[in-house]
């Protein structure tokens, strides 16, 4: 454990072991006896005792001791006696600490101590002084420093007077991973106090990187200091912005109701495929955020009440804090034999209401504009269910005029902010900031070859970027992008043991440099050959055959109808659950494990072609992720989901809920699992009976 190589026991030890074992098995049972039969005598208690100070780790017997402590506390001689309580309370205390001494990282230890602690009878006067000798014994017991804040909390000990603590013992050793962290913990709640002494937060954290840099340049492999900087640019660069939206700032968009794309078919910022009147509305913002809803979110259109809109997280486990959220604009059905055009304005005001996970309030006001224009409706309406199949070799894509892709991309990112009277948002302090680390950590690299050093010189750099994309200054003149995935290709091949990790980071970066210039992007645009079929936005983003493991800037893709990301590395899709826009979709000859992997697409109800075909569905004997997506045969789900399809298959879903979870709200018409070990004949029936608008299944026409 921790890198430390288990020595084999001596046959003497195996023998005490065994022995020890045999008396510590009796012990337990005399003690199971007496806590099923609720005896609370002092001779039971004895061998409760007994028994958590041979073996602190028997969470059963702290639950006991916690059952016979509030017996005991109800009985009649210890009602109002604060003295027989204290006593009783007290007890507890003792057994613990001697339970400390065998094993003073004992999770049930320390818990019951701070219950008893939490009755409000005993003394807090001695438990420091206690802490001081398990920390003395073990510097880094967490254990011991989460007891800590516990008692300060409990005597009111200022958070500034614990943070010179902290100081000190990072003087005594600065590779003390809790001093670091419990520094983060109390700094964080100084500043959001905004305590005497501790704001402006600017010039805290500047003495915080230099505290830190001092111990990182004295020894550059330890890596306790190294996180704590982490978590200082974390906090640097964390700005809670909204950076995207769709539709984006100043577009105009076609909404035709036939279920094509009209005459601009060509452009994804002109035209959405669609058939009824109702568009969605993505807001996605820098860090994850709350409390999105109509009294935090103005939206201003002909005929839409704001405060009835319903917002919702587009997250894929469906939590209440996420990056993007969404909303509906439903329009009115009395101008459906006329085109009409609305105008839409949302606004974000400095708003209270939303906030970040880690409590900071959304600090910027952001407006977009944008108009929608809906076509009347035609008695020609398009039924996709007729077309063609959508091939996805590279012969069925051809490049566009590069004039007309530059017109579409020109303002691709643009999303107006406004003021206001209040204080203009200023970056300079984090932009200056990293700057300065930047130069120091090269200094440092210039000495010596430090992988955690590299790793931290690409996350300055990442950070950089970001800074500089929120000020409004062009990729072109400042983009690190380069060199941060040469620092990461150097890191595979320095610590190849996280080869992984890296390969991701890369490709994220990978992704942003494609994705944040407009040179690069247009390399990847691509038209669908086929103009005659209104199935698909002829506008394709093909990101295709680039080795990526893992996908980003999801903010910068709500606009994408049509993806192509085959022939990667790809274990999960965890992020497109944002891509509401999304109607077709190539996952093809990648490293999909199982249908769980797929589990973001649920939330795609524009999805009208997925492939993926030449995974390795099915193709492991053990899924961990299987468990990961909910079972509809759980109580969740009610009692009567077999009854409401009562033509499916239950015996093969059963077999086969995750296929059953993923795909029975979808929309399918064309879909491909050729080439995973899954795709036999029983999947595919169950596939057919799930999808009922299926056309084509692996190429040819679905049929039961």
């Amino acid at each position: 454990m921790h890198g430390r190589p288990r020595k084999a026991p001596t046959t003497e030890e195996q023998e005490a072991s065994a022995i020890k074992a045999s008396k510590l098995r009796s012990l337990q049972s005399q003690f199971l006896q007496l806590h099923h039969n609720k005896i609370y005598t002092k001779e039971a208690l004895d061998v409760s005792a007994k028994l958590l100070e041979s073996n602190p780790e028997y969470y059963t017997a702290w639950n006991y001791r916690k059952l016979a402590v509030q017996h005991n506390l109800n009985l009649p001689e210890a009602d109002n006696n604060e003295e027989s309580i204290k006593s009783i309370l007290d007890e507890e205390l003792r057994l613990v600490e001697n339970a400390l001494k065998r094993n003073f990282k004992s999770y049930g230890a320390w818990h019951h101590r701070k219950w008893v602690l939490s009755k409000g009878h005993s003394s807090t006067d001695k438990e420091l002084l206690l802490l001081g000798k398990f920390q003395k014994a073990d510097a880094r017991n967490f254990h011991a420093w989460n007891y800590r804040r516990f008692v300060t909390a409990l005597k009111n000990i200022p958070d500034e007077k614990e943070l010179e603590y902290t100081t000190e013992r990072i003087y005594d050793n600065f590779s003390n991973y809790s001093a670091w962290h419990n520094r983060s913990v109390l700094l964080s709640h100084l500043l959001k106090e905004k305590a005497k002494g501790y704001s402006p937060k600017d010039n805290v954290f500047t003495e915080e990187y230099e505290f830190v840099r001092n111990a990182l340049f004295t020894d550059p492999d330890d890596q306790s200091g190294w996180f704590y900087h982490l978590w200082l640019l974390d906090q640097t660069v964390k700005l809670e912005t909204l950076v995207s939206s769709w539709p984006p700032h100043g577009c105009n968009l076609s909404l035709p109701m036939d279920g094509s794309f009209g005459d601009c078919s060509f452009s994804p910022f002109t035209s959405l495929q669609s058939n009824t009147r109702t568009l969605p509305l993505i807001l996605y913002f820098s860090e994850v955020v709350e409390n999105i809803c109509s009294s935090t979110v103005e939206v201003e259109c002909e005929s839409i009440v704001s405060n009835e809109l319903v917002w919702r997280s587009l997250s894929g486990d469906e939590t209440a804090s996420t990056h993007a959220w969404l909303t509906d604009l439903n329009f009115p059905e009395e101008h459906a034999n006329s085109l009409k055009a609305y105008q839409v304005k949302v606004s974000l005001a400095r708003s209270q209401g939303i906030f970040s996970s880690t409590g900071v309030h959304h600090g910027n006001s952001s407006h977009i504009a944008f108009t929608v224009s809906i076509s009347p409706y035609r008695s020609e309406h398009v039924d996709l269910k007729n077309e063609e199949k959508i091939s996805w070799n590279d012969e069925s894509f051809c490049t566009h005029e590069a004039q007309f892709l530059e017109s579409v991309l020109a303002n691709l990112f643009h999303i107006e902010r406004t003021k206001g009277d209040e204080k203009v948002v200023d970056y300079q302090w984090n932009v200056t900031t990293v700057d300065n680390e930047i130069a120091y950590y090269r200094e440092l690299l210039a000495t010596m070859n430090c992988k955690i050093g590299k790793l931290t010189l690409a996350r300055l750099l990442m950070a950089h970027d970001t800074l500089m994309s929120y000020t409004g200054t062009s990729h072109r003149n400042f983009s690190h992008h380069t060199e941060i995935l040469q620092l990461y290709d150097d890191l595979k091949k320095m610590d190849p043991a996280h080869f992984h990790y890296y390969q991701d980071e890369y490709s994220l970066v990978l992704l942003k440099q494609i994705i944040s210039n407009q040179d690069l992007l247009l390399k990847h645009c691509c038209k669908y050959r086929d103009p005659s079929s209104p199935k698909i936005n002829n506008f394709c983003l093909r990101l295709n055959d680039l080795s990526l493991s893992r996908i980003g800037s999801m903010e910068k893709l709500l606009w994408v109808q049509v993806l192509d990301l085959s022939n990667n590395q790809l274990q999960s899709l965890e992020g497109l659950e944002v891509m509401q826009l999304l109607t077709c979709l190539n996952v093809s000859h990648n490293k999909l494990c199982s249908f769980t992997a797929l589990e973001p697409l649920r939330m795609l109800r524009s999805l009208k072609v997925l492939d993926i075909s030449y995974n390795e569905i099915g193709a492991h004997s053990i899924d961990t992720r299987r468990y990961l997506c909910s079972s509809p045969l759980n109580h969740k789900s009610g009692g009567d989901w077999k009854a409401e399809e009562p033509e499916m298959p239950w015996d093969k879903v059963a077999d086969n809920w995750e296929v059953y979870t993923i795909f029975k709200d979808l929309n399918l018409i064309q879909l491909d699992v050729i080439g995973n070990a899954v795709s036999d004949d029983k999947i595919k029936l169950l596939l057919i009976k799930l999808l009922p608008s299926l056309k084509w299944l692996d190429g040819e026409i679905a049929d039961n």
